[in-house]
């Protein structure tokens, strides 16, 4: 598949260096104390007084030779292990949204443990989705348990790989404690290290904090799957210009990956964004905006550039319900996203700028995420798929309606909907005049009114409680 480019070779090139320069002129306010010493440690100017850390040109250049090309999401069963950039399009749920969509009032709540269970149980079920990044909050958290509290439902319901951050190191711990009793030991963990570690160390602009920066600095001591994403809002915490703003996440993308370098040469990253510009109007926040598509293209042309994955929060919307504008701009972002090469898409479920998860938005991004692959594998061109020799069978005027050949490929060559609707318009009346809203909820029911075969076995759930008291009950399932 040919990418589509904005920038040409030279304009890359000159990108990059304007990237070289802001970090050796101006700096990055570096408030981790291990980062800046990592930092000083490899050649790197560190003002003690004002803890920032300028990064000469020639030390990015020397530690972005040890990029990786490629990184590795594991789940608990190794069927679903995705690689990008080899597993593209590499689809993956929004995440850490405060509120949910009631499924049976419809109103909006905060988000609970009970929930990520659910969604978990769904994105289990759902084929579009390949990793899922736990998407709520748990407001139901007890003391001390709130990462627990989202990984714990998040593992126990799925088998596909498992995303997300924590708070501090004392529930990162938890965290991982929590992966080794599921993998039967911690050396077992270390050999296949199911739990995929995501923070946003970076705080734009030029900003490193100190907690997510420990996790990450921590858990890239340990080999353990880690990486940042970039989140530049143009007009407020980045320049005005998509140029500007391009050039600013990049430097901050060039810092996090050359410390991690640092730190171990050899380390998988990812280069994550979330590119924004702000609707300056009124400031507010614009996920769903056509710029955030661009970005992520041009992002992920200067991720080719250093030979890494891309990938990033994209085909998101600011809108409240499943509505037309919903629609398009998850259609429109995602879309330009994939013809540009990029890996892995944080796309699915959350309404509202990224602040609600709605279960029938999740279902249809399912769909979606479907029609990317499609767009990905496109034409398969072989003799084979010619079929010369069944169109010279069916000949002129003939029919290949009930042919071996259309029946043997008709699931290959077409993506076969669930929420789309395809019947005439006598028939839709007929059947309720159901919305793709409706359409999906009725899918998500039957999904989470089912058995769920990812659940933890009795006896490694019993481990897991005996472990962690006063855990949350992890359950799934919408069963009356």
């Amino acid at each position: 598949m040919q990418f589509a480019e904005y920038m040409t070779p030279r304009e890359v090139e000159r990108l990059h260096e304007a990237s070289l320069e802001i970090l050796e002129n101006v700096g990055m306010l570096v408030r981790n104390e291990r980062a800046r010493a990592v930092y000083a440690g490899h050649g790197c100017k560190v003002d003690s007084e004002t803890s920032i850390v300028k990064i000469p040109h020639g030390v990015i250049e020397e530690y972005r030779k040890a990029f990786v090309p490629n990184f590795t999401f594991r789940g608990r069963d190794p069927k679903y292990d995705r690689t990008i950039p080899l597993d593209r399009p590499v689809v993956v749920t929004a995440s850490s949204a405060p509120a949910i969509i009631d499924p049976r009032t419809g109103k909006e709540r905060r988000a609970t443990s009970s929930d990520i269970a659910d969604i978990a149980f769904l994105i289990n079920e759902l084929p579009g989705y390949d990793v899922f990044s736990i998407s709520t909050l748990a407001d139901d958290a007890p003391e001390g348990r709130f990462s627990l509290s989202r990984f714990y439902p998040a593992l126990k319901n799925c088998l596909k790989p498992v995303r997300s951050n924590t708070q501090g190191m004392h529930e990162l711990l938890d965290v991982l404690e929590l992966g080794a009793i599921i993998a039967g030991s911690e050396e077992a963990y270390k050999k296949r290290p199911i739990i995929t570690h995501h923070y946003c160390p970076v705080i734009s602009p030029l900003t490193m904090d100190i907690e997510s920066t420990e996790a990450l600095i921590y858990l890239t001591e340990k080999k353990l799957p880690v990486f940042g994403t970039i989140v530049p809002n143009a007009g407020i915490t980045a320049p005005m210009t998509l140029t500007g703003t391009l050039a600013l996440g990049n430097a901050e993308f060039l810092a996090l990956g050359v410390l991690m370098q640092m730190i171990r040469p050899g380390t998988p990253l990812i280069y994550s964004v979330l590119s924004t510009v702000a609707d300056m109007r009124t400031g507010n926040y614009t996920p769903g905006a056509i710029e955030t598509g661009i970005l992520q293209m041009a992002h992920s042309q200067m991720a080719r550039f250093y030979n890494v994955p891309s990938g990033g929060y994209i085909g998101l919307t600011n809108a409240h319900v499943n509505d037309a504008q919903s629609g398009y701009e998850s259609g429109m972002g995602v879309t330009g996203a994939l013809t540009a090469g990029t890996d892995m898409f944080n796309m699915g479920g959350l309404l509202s700028s990224l602040m609600s998860f709605d279960f029938a938005k999740c279902v249809i991004d399912n769909e979606i995420a479907l029609m990317l692959k499609r767009i990905k594998r496109g034409p398969e061109f072989s003799e084979e798929d010619l079929a010369l020799g069944v169109i010279a069978g069916v000949g002129p005027g003939g029919s290949y309606m009930e042919k071996l050949h259309t029946i043997e490929n008709m699931r290959r060559a077409a993506v076969i909907p669930n929420v789309a609707v395809r019947e005439m318009r006598d028939i839709w009346e007929e059947k309720g005049r159901a919305d793709a809203h409706a359409r999906a909820m009725d899918q998500a029911g039957k999904i989470l009114g089912a058995d769920n075969p990812a659940v933890f076995s009795a006896d490694l759930d019993r481990k897991i409680r005996d472990r962690f008291a006063e855990l949350v009950a992890g359950d799934a399932g919408w069963k009356e």
